[in-house]
């Protein structure tokens, strides 16, 4: 079995296959050996378990999860990548490679026809420009899913797993808590890759599984809201959500207040039970 963290091999393998790196794929691959094995190990990858990753690179994460996992499908959006791929995996049987988009796949149909009788973990390694839209998307799918295993980069994975109420938390920070429960793992230098990035990475674990049985009345219009506030997050919520839901300042206000907030009170203020509680009653004086 070829060493896939070996750069003499990694640069002979892609010259024969006549690949060269994608800047609009943010394609970095990994070559720090220690680094997979852990993604693998600490995101579910185990007997018992389907496992969805999500960009392939040359099959580095692929392998690691195929070792210890009943059965991995990796869905690639770059097609060159393929015949690397098949050269790559060739020892392994449980490996199922889907040429897509992630974000055209219906998730709950891929795990119904792929992982029948296993639970189900994503693993990935995301380029920064997808690490919302990707998260977002496997989170709102409903899909049976146990955990999200993902690598990003540092500033973005501190933004994920930030306590919403804090300076720091945003409003994916409130759809990864809402949705689930957020951890950073361990952190991963830019001299990790090749080639190498700007910025450090993080890999990050969500363990999926609602924490708000008391939730909000209505998800789209808390989401609305949520969206809104932290679209002008230097705005208190009286006029952020003024200006971008056409919200009579009076209503936010009275919600405000019966929510025991004061009128200039900011969204990045309000815990996740306050933001509940506050979406709740604005969405009764507006309806």
């Amino acid at each position: 079995m070829n060493n896939l963290t070996d750069i003499g091999y990694i640069k002979e393998l892609l010259a024969r296959h006549d690949f060269s790196f994608s800047k609009g794929l943010g394609q970095n691959f990994l070559v720090n050996p220690s680094v997979c094995p852990r993604i693998a190990e600490m995101g579910n990858a185990r007997k018992g378990y389907g496992v969805i990753e999500v960009g392939t690179g040359i099959g580095v994460l692929t392998k690691e999860l195929a070792l210890r996992a009943d059965k991995v499908v990796a869905v690639e959006i770059d097609t060159r990548l393929l015949p690397v791929l098949e050269e790559t995996l060739a020892d392994f049987d449980n490996i199922k490679v889907i040429n897509r988009d992630i974000m055209q796949v219906d998730l709950k149909k891929l795990i119904e026809e792929e992982f029948e009788g296993m639970d189900v973990a994503v693993c990935a390694n995301l380029p920064y420009y997808i690490t919302s839209p990707v998260i977002m998307y496997f989170l709102e799918s409903g899909a049976r899913i146990n955990s999200l295993t993902v690598m990003v980069q540092k500033e973005a994975a501190d933004r994920l797993c930030a306590p919403v109420g804090t300076r720091q938390s945003g409003a994916i920070s409130v759809a990864v808590d809402y949705y689930g429960t957020a951890s950073t793992l361990f952190k991963v230098s830019r001299g990790s890759f090749v080639p190498s990035p700007n910025v450090d990475s993080a890999v990050i674990r969500i363990d999926v599984g609602k924490k708000y049985p008391l939730g909000p009345e209505s998800e789209k219009f808390f989401f609305s809201v949520v969206k809104a506030a932290f679209s002008q997050r230097r705005k208190t919520l009286t006029n952020s959500l003024s200006s971008m839901m056409s919200v009579g300042k009076d209503r936010i206000a009275e919600a405000l207040s019966e929510c025991g907030l004061g009128e200039n009170t900011r969204v990045e203020q309000l815990d996740m039970e306050k933001l509940i509680a506050f979406s709740n009653v604005l969405r009764q004086k507006i309806q």
